[in-house]
This record gives C-alpha cells, sequence and structure tokens, in this order.
C-alpha cells in the first residue's frame, strides 16, 4: 500500500502556482482548510487564482484571506454574501463571480471527480442563473445544463488520515470536501489527526486514500471557526406574528416526515417541534436527525446546521456529505421543505434570492429545495417593510423556482393552490378577509 508524503502547510502552499482553478471545502468555516488556505496567503506572489467553495470564508478568515490579498480573481460557488468583503470585492470589480445553485454546485464536484462532462438539472431553469445556458426539455420538463467543475489543486480538510491517505470526516465537516477530494489534479488534505496505517476502521473510511497526493497535519481552534466557534445569544426574531406563522407551518406536518427548514421564520418551527410529533429535521450540508442549540459550545463538539449555528444530533442521526444531501432532495426524499419568501405570486411561483439593485451573490440551497421536496411551504410576512404586499400577481423580483409553492402562510392568513389556483384557505388569529383583501395584491378565490 502506498504511503502519502506528509508535508507543511507552507511546502503545501508552494504547490499552488498563479492562476490555477482553486477547490476548497467547508459549508461557512466547518470543515473549511484554514491552514492550507493561510498558509498560501503568505504567498502573496500566487493571484488570479480561480477560486472554488461554496463561500469564501469569512471576512479575513480561511479563504477570506486570500479575497483580502487580492490573490483570487474570480469566485464560483453557491453563498458569498456571508463574506461582506466578497460583496464589496464584487462590487468594485475587483472580483468576479458565478453563482451555482448549491445542489447544482455539489453534483458539478461530483461529476468532475467521476469523469461525467456534464449534466441538465431542473433547478434554476427560468431564473436568472439559466440566462446564457444550454437548455432543453426532458421527460416534459425544462432543464438546463451545468458542466462538471474540476480544479487544478484541491485544499480539503478531514478529522482523521492514516499514513495511506484515507480520509475520515467528522459529523458536518464532509459538506463539500469529500467530492472535491475526487475532482482536482492535485488534492491536499489538512488533518487534525494522523494514524497508522490499519488503525481506521475500513467501513469509516470515506475518501480513498488513492485521491489524496499530499497530506498536512493541523489542529483546529476556536478562533478558525469563526461565526461558529461558538452558541452565540439568539439573534432570531421573534413576536407573535412570526410564531402564528410558524405555528401554522407545524400543522402541516406529519409524523415521519423528513423536513428541510431555511433561515427567518422557518428556524422558528424547530423550536415548537416535540419528539412526539415525529418529525427528523434534514440540514442540506449533510446531517439527518437536527436537534436544538445545545447550550454551549461550538462546531469543535457539535455539528452546524446550513444556517452554521451548531446543532445537537438526536438519536439516530446520520451525517453524509453535501452531494449526497442534494440527492436526497433531487431525488423527491425529503417530505417538506418550509422556505422564507420575498414574492409569491398567482401561479404559484417563488422569490426568495435576490432583490433588484443589490448583487446576486447568494442562492445557497434555495432553488434545490423549491423544486425537489414533495412540499413546498412558504412563510413569509404579508407585506414588505413598506407596505407593499408580498403577494402579486407575477413576481417581479428574480424567481427561484417556477410553479413550485404549495401553500403560503403569512401573518395574515394560509393560502393553497387547489387546481392551480391561489386560494385562500384560513385566517390568522385575529384577521379578517377584509384585512387581507386591503393587503393582497393577488387574486385569489376563497373555501374558509
Amino acid at each position: 500500500m502506498k504511503t502519502v508524503p506528509q508535508i507543511s502547510a507552507a511546502e503545501a502552499a508552494q504547490l499552488v502556482r498563479c492562476g490555477q482553478t482553486l477547490l476548497a471545502g467547508g459549508f461557512g468555516m466547518t470543515g473549511h482548510p484554514v491552514h492550507l488556505l493561510h498558509a498560501l496567503a503568505e504567498r502573496l506572489e500566487v493571484r488570479e487564482l480561480t477560486y472554488v467553495g461554496n463561500n469564501v470564508g469569512e471576512a479575513g478568515l480561511g479563504a477570506g484571506r486570500l479575497l483580502r490579498n487580492g490573490q483570487i480573481r474570480k469566485a464560483i460557488g453557491s453563498f458569498f454574501t456571508s463574506n461582506r468583503e466578497a460583496v464589496q470585492a464584487h462590487h468594485s470589480g475587483s472580483l468576479e463571480i458565478e453563482l451555482i445553485p448549491q445542489g447544482t454546485f455539489a453534483e458539478a464536484l461530483r461529476a468532475g471527480g467521476a469523469g461525467i462532462g456534464g449534466f441538465f438539472t431542473p433547478t434554476g431553469a427560468g431564473t436568472a442563473l439559466a440566462e446564457g445556458r444550454e437548455s432543453r426539455k426532458i421527460g416534459g420538463v425544462e432543464q438546463v445544463l451545468q458542466p462538471a467543475l474540476r480544479g487544478d489543486v484541491a485544499f480539503v480538510r478531514a478529522w482523521m488520515a492514516d499514513a495511506a491517505g484515507n480520509l475520515q470526516y467528522r459529523m458536518t465537516e464532509s459538506n463539500f470536501n469529500a467530492a472535491m477530494a475526487t475532482a482536482a489534479d492535485l488534492v491536499i488534505a489538512e488533518v487534525e489527526s494522523l494514524v497508522p496505517v490499519g488503525t481506521l476502521d475500513p467501513n469509516q473510511i470515506h475518501t480513498p486514500g488513492c485521491f489524496v497526493d499530499y497530506l498536512v497535519q493541523a489542529s483546529t481552534t476556536l478562533a478558525d471557526l469563526g461565526s461558529s466557534a461558538s452558541v452565540a445569544a439568539s439573534d432570531k426574531v421573534v413576536d407573535n406574528a412570526r410564531l402564528n406563522i410558524a405555528r401554522a407551518a407545524v400543522q402541516e406536518l406529519r409524523p415521519g416526515d423528513v423536513v428541510n427548514l431555511g433561515i427567518g421564520i422557518p428556524t422558528l418551527v424547530a423550536d415548537l417541534l416535540t419528539p412526539e410529533r415525529g418529525v427528523v429535521l434534514h440540514t442540506e450540508n449533510g446531517m439527518m436527525g437536527v436537534g436544538p442549540e445545545p447550550e454551549s459550545g461550538g462546531a469543535l463538539e457539535h455539528p452546524v446546521n446550513a444556517g452554521k449555528v451548531p446543532v445537537t444530533a438526536l438519536p439516530g442521526t446520520s451525517y453524509f456529505d453535501s452531494a449526497a444531501s442534494f440527492g436526497m432532495i433531487r431525488g423527491g426524499h425529503v417530505d417538506v421543505a418550509i422556505i422564507g419568501g420575498l414574492q409569491v405570486d398567482e401561479q404559484g411561483n417563488l422569490a426568495n434570492w435576490a432583490v433588484p439593485g443589490k448583487p446576486l451573490l447568494g442562492v445557497g440551497g434555495a432553488m434545490d429545495l423549491a423544486l425537489g421536496a414533495r412540499k413546498l411551504i412558504v412563510t413569509m410576512t404579508h407585506s414588505d417593510r413598506s407596505g407593499r404586499s408580498k403577494l402579486v400577481p407575477r413576481c417581479k423580483l428574480p424567481l427561484t423556482a417556477r410553479q413550485a409553492v404549495n401553500v403560503l402562510i403569512t401573518n395574515l392568513a394560509v393560502f393553497r393552490y387547489p387546481d392551480g389556483v391561489l386560494t385562500l384557505t384560513g385566517l390568522m388569529p385575529g384577521v379578517d378577509l377584509n384585512q387581507v383583501r386591503a393587503n393582497t395584491e393577488a387574486a385569489f378565490a376563497i373555501a374558509l
């Protein structure tokens, strides 16, 4: 069996050249190869990089340090708004962005590692992200072509490795690392622990050593985890109106449902769920069986959810990489997705990821969830901050998905789409029909 060379982070950084495409694992700062990226940031002469990652670290941390140095020319991924310096760099014209829906991003990496040139997917069809891409109808469904993603060099982060380069990931640290480890010409793994060959249980090896060229031992510290280092005071906006929306959403769930929750109002649903309901929470960064936030600790001790918040694991929890996670979503194995909205219209179209005048830098997994989940529930305030109706005849904001909404729950009412017709089916406590009519721009039927 081969032995994979162990080198230092500084030596690893010497293997990267100007103008190369660099893959970097991680979801937020979890599973992010911080030490390798910081070593590369010391080589200021290495510039014009194309960076491929879900996000560009955080400000000045991980890949964020490369960005701050001006070493990245282009970034390809799904969510860059979490780093304010990435937004600023794109505004100034110093950073080119290619935005890809999160599930498509994961699958493009998997395809790149499997020797597949590309694939067609319904995710993003008919949206701004499909512009300029080849599209065709397959099985009567419009789909867009996504080329595979490969890199010259991949920096990945694993929990353990043996001398043969076999890798084992911990909790939600697998995310995009597993696919990236297969999709580059040169793969360098930053690992917490190095052990002799034979120490790892073969059943627990996630990335076989044939994919790995070099190993770098580096221990994670709290400083490496950024905003996920510890459980912070809750910043959830909780009031009676939002709680009423969340309570109505809970009533839509059935025992045994696999449910994915978006950010914002949907996070309140988790607080209302009890074990007796038998609902299983899924998070797209690679976890089934999400429990409540821990009382203390951070990503050193706990998995994180898609909001990068440390969570607990319930009995029966499983972990997997992001490509597998979105395969569950696209394959119809997630029963319900509850996500927020900026606009919903009479046709069941959803807009929830971008507004005019702001950079289109953060789509995340919403497009995949909107089309892949068997039932899509949108939770949102009925009007925007200016008092304008968010329930409109036709969405004017960039679309997330077409004709995908099954249930819409606002602070005023509950709507459904029987036979494709927007229909009012319930009123929130203290709200009357005249109030809904006065605040709704869209036309709707009534079935109270």
